[in-house]
């Protein structure tokens, strides 16, 4: 009896150290500098339009009717040049100077203007060439809009038509998106691939982009409105078991561990069907580093956060800390460094009362089955006189 009642109380503490050690799993507190270590952002959790989009990738192209074409029209010789490969150059800027073959002394100098403003793709002369009416001395294109096109899997290509949007990824252009609307589709698909060109027509900030860049298409198919939407970068975990970091509502600097279900996802978002409620704020940046940061460098425990936060004692699994809860802890802490109970007001500890009431019972238990077992020691007797003298 003895070794099942010690097995309870191992089995009770047992479940008791898992029970808050959990607890301080799924809350990971930091200091300010771990949080600035991280580098971490939280963004609020609200309803919004959720898209759903099919991917595609494709490339960056100009437009054909902002491609310019610089020519002389008299035949000549370069003798100056005042652009190259890589200038922008503006409307009507003075590009090429060609000295006319006409007689003359000395002979007329032509001055060739560029006929739209923009960037010199190609260059096709030199100093001192000879030049001719048929020609192509520079070509010029501007660049303020171009085309994107996506190379989208013909079985979505019913699910597309002309006003469709996009959000548009270029490298050039780093993370942010660029916006989209499709003109049309291409003339003729591609039979090896098994897709059709798609066009979107879209600003080019910067200049950035050039043609031929590669570009990544996230192109919407369909939306829906008022759905509870969260960054993809804010997901963390396995498909089977997913969960996001919810910002304490009132421990700076404190995250919680938080499952969610998730339902539709796209490039950018996405859906959550449960674990999650408006004004939440969810970790975005630093999310995945936060898995590894709750004993590390800049971590806090839990009963340390709480207790500076409250302005008083907390259990180490961040509950209050009761009366009987404070005992219970004392009274671990003593015998873990084989100390007695410690007792207070003159009193022992109801734990160690309740302990030493149990042993007790135990052994008096014990003690009355050992008597009971025992041999008992036959009584001798002697005979009387007067019986002797009656043989």
């Amino acid at each position: 009896m003895k070794n099942i009642f010690l097995f309870i109380v191992l089995i009770s503490n047992y479940f008791s150290i898992t029970t808050s050690h959990a607890a301080n799993l799924d809350t990971i507190v930091l200091d300010e500098t771990g949080v600035k270590n991280l580098r971490i952002e939280t963004v609020e959790v609200e309803e919004t339009d959720f898209e759903e989009t099919v991917f595609a990738l494709g490339r960056i192209a100009e437009i054909p009717e902002r491609h310019g074409v610089l020519s002389s029209r008299i035949s000549g010789r370069v003798i100056g040049l005042e652009a190259r490969e890589g200038d922008t150059v503006a409307e009507d800027q003075i590009l090429v100077r060609v000295e006319s073959r006409q007689p003359g002394n000395p002979p007329p100098v032509i001055e060739l203007k560029s006929p739209i403003g923009g960037l010199v793709v190609e260059s096709h002369i030199r100093i001192g060439e000879p030049v001719e009416p048929d020609k192509e001395l520079l070509d010029i294109s501007d660049l303020t809009e171009v085309y994107a096109i996506a190379r989208v899997p013909e079985d979505q290509a019913d699910k597309l038509a002309p006003g469709s949007k996009a959000h548009i990824r270029v490298s050039a252009l780093g993370d942010q998106p660029l916006e989209g609307v499709m003109l049309r589709f291409g003339t003729s698909a591609d039979r090896a691939s098994g897709t059709i060109d798609a066009i979107f027509k879209v600003a080019n900030p910067g200049l950035k982009m050039r043609p031929d860049m590669r570009a990544e298409f996230s192109i919407v198919l369909s939306q829906r409105e008022n759905v509870i939407g969260i960054p993809r970068s804010a997901l963390q975990g396995e498909a089977s078991k997913r969960f996001v970091y919810v910002k304490h509502f009132d421990l700076p600097n404190a995250f919680i561990k938080t499952p969610v279900q998730v339902g539709q996802m796209n490039d950018r978002m996405v859906e959550i069907v449960t674990g999650l409620f408006l004004a939440d704020d969810v970790v975005t940046k630093g999310a995945y580093s936060l898995s590894f940061a709750g004993g590390g460098a800049g971590g806090v425990s839990l009963k340390e956060a709480l207790d500076a936060a409250h302005g008083h004692e907390h259990a180490e699994d961040g509950g209050e800390l009761t009366p009987e809860k404070k005992a219970e802890m004392e009274a671990k802490k003593r015998a873990a460094s084989g100390l007695p109970p410690e007792t207070s007001g003159g009193g022992a500890s109801p734990i160690w009362m309740y302990t030493t009431g149990v042993l007790f019972l135990l052994l008096l238990a014990s003690l009355f089955t050992k008597m009971r077992g025992a041999p008992v020691d036959e009584e001798i007797t002697t005979p009387s006189t007067t019986n002797s003298g009656k043989h």
